[in-house]
């Protein structure tokens, strides 16, 4: 198949001009001539670039998952899995910058806000002038969502919030906070009996609402996680998501299910660059007077690595396509996550292995990317809830579906 051809960067760029195959091209440009570059910068820094986040802005990276009508780009998600494949081939910090916005922010707002909050929120986030935070988990509450202690005082036609959040990405850049509390009456009392959280969209520099420092991590350099406080946060009766109160956790997982696409893309984006720098190595080092990529023990860590690739690839693509399904195919998204992620661990751990000492050093891309790509079996559900998940189904099920 013929590849199209980038846009002329030397020109100003419209990505809502481009049909998708030269937009795939144009970030394939990019990220192989501008974001990898960059990376030893933004690991050294502890930080992306600004020019790096104003180039992707312009590319219009927020603006991927949302229709054209609210000032998106209108892909698909099959057509945003394939813009992850190239643009998680450099550093997956880059993603992290803007990806919990286009997954867990914006499909949340799209799917389920009010059309006042849609048209506030959704044309800036397209535009890159937002970056959110998804603001759920909590010291006993991660895999355990509906376990949130953070609470809502309902006060009138107001609502007072108090809670702290624990491992929040983007925490301390975001411009939007999607907080997830149970509303409560004086007495802490859960209103209606519903143990089920609600949803709040709180704007940065709300009274009452902080980011703390950010953590230093063992990897993602360049990527800020904080915790995020409530303090008699005191926010009006229209910054509830779509005006209801409840189903804070079927609305996350609408946006999960999204993010978790994204992740599984992630996966395989990472191990088409771990799988280039290692054939890149393997034909220049020379053991024993010959290229170590001659030797059969190297062959076959190359091959299994090469197989188990193409088949989180296909698996990520499948789910992609079938996204829009109703119902949507929950199950084979969690198990593209799970898959993908564990994949890609087991390539870089092959990578560090076929450079020997050199993979180890912090200067060769195989040792960063080793740490980088740890995280991605924790978030968006961990592989242990995803295998249980899947699990389950399937036994309840008594048989196997749609094989």
């Amino acid at each position: 198949m013929t590849r199209a051809k980038p846009a002329d960067a030397s020109q100003t760029v419209d990505p809502w001009s481009m049909d998708f195959e030269t937009y795939l091209a144009t970030i394939r440009d990019f990220t192989q001539n501008e974001l990898i570059p960059a990376e030893a910068e933004t690991e050294r820094d502890d930080e992306i670039p600004e020019r790096i986040v104003n180039r992707m802005r312009e590319l219009g990276f927020w603006a991927i998952s949302l229709p054209r009508e609210w000032g998106g780009l209108g892909w698909t998600q099959e057509q945003q899995v394939r813009l992850t494949f190239e643009f998680t081939q450099a550093s997956c910090v880059y993603r992290s910058r803007f990806s919990t916005t286009i997954g867990l922010v914006s499909q949340l707002i799209l799917e389920y806000g009010t059309e006042e909050q849609r048209q506030h929120y959704l044309p800036r986030i397209a535009r890159g002038e937002i970056t959110g935070s998804f603001t759920l988990t909590e010291v006993q509450a991660g895999s355990d969502a509906g376990n949130v202690a953070s609470t809502a005082l309902k006060d009138g036609d107001h609502y007072v919030l108090n809670g702290t959040k624990r491992y929040i990405t983007n925490g301390p850049d975001a411009e939007l906070f999607l907080v997830i509390a149970k509303v409560v009456d004086a007495d802490g009392n859960v209103l209606g009996g519903r143990k089920d959280p609600s949803v709040f969209l709180i704007d940065k520099g709300t009274p009452g609402i902080e980011a703390g420092p950010a953590y230093d991590m063992m990897g993602q350099r360049g990527s800020h996680v904080s915790d995020v406080y409530l303090n008699d946060c005191r926010v009006p009766a229209s910054t509830l998501l779509g005006g209801v109160e409840g189903g804070g956790l079927k609305k996350g997982l609408r946006g999960i299910n999204h993010a978790r696409t994204h992740v599984a893309a992630t996966g395989v984006g990472q191990g088409i660059r771990l799988m280039n720098e290692v054939l890149k190595f393997v034909n220049e080092r020379e053991q024993f007077g010959q290229l170590i990529g001659e030797f059969q023990a190297m062959q076959v860590l190359i091959g299994e690595s090469r197989a188990e690739l193409s088949a989180a690839r296909a698996l990520t693509l499948d789910v992609a396509r079938r996204f829009y399904e109703d119902p949507k195919p929950f199950i084979d998204i969690s198990a593209a996550k799970l898959f993908s992620t564990e994949m890609v661990g087991r390539l870089a751990d092959r990578a560090v292995q076929i450079f020997g000492g050199q993979g180890y050093m912090t200067e060769q891309a195989v040792s960063r990317i080793c740490r980088d790509v740890r995280v991605l079996r924790i978030f968006e559900g961990t592989s242990q809830i995803h295998q249980t998940n899947i699990a389950k189904s399937i036994i309840r099920d008594g048989v196997l579906k749609d094989f």
